[in-house]
């Protein structure tokens, strides 16, 4: 199952504005906000459509795939290792996100970010 997806943007605060109105009817919201550069839009306080502010703008996409325990996270980096990946952020906790957040990343033969999550307690 499919957790978040994300993408980057040219103009970080027109691309917010833009679907912070887009999406109201919805009922999808902005909900976080980190380093100021990242928008999550989501519901019920959970953001699954994510805007990145990214310079010179890239085209490549994040996807990232919802894991049940940490465990099969590790097995996902370690296998998308094996298949040629590139390394873009080891398995571990990320609590910038929340408490629970445990992902890892890896970026695809045509440079995509791709990432396996659990939002389970240790």
């Amino acid at each position: 199952m499919l957790d978040h997806v994300g993408f980057g943007v040219s103009d970080y605060a027109r691309s917010k504005a833009f679907y912070s109105e887009a999406l109201a009817p919805l009922d999808i919201e902005l909900i976080k906000e980190p380093f100021g550069r990242a928008a999550g839009f989501g519901r019920a306080g959970k953001p699954f459509f994510w805007l990145e502010d990214t310079r010179p703008p890239v085209t490549q996409v994040h996807v990232a795939f919802a894991c049940e325990s940490r465990e099969v996270v590790d097995a996902f980096h370690e296998a998308g290792l094996a298949a040629g990946g590139i390394d873009n952020g080891a398995p571990g906790p990320r609590p910038i996100y929340h408490e629970h957040y445990y992902g890892a990343y890896v970026l695809d033969p045509d440079g995509n970010n791709i990432e396996a999550v659990c939002h389970r307690p240790a």
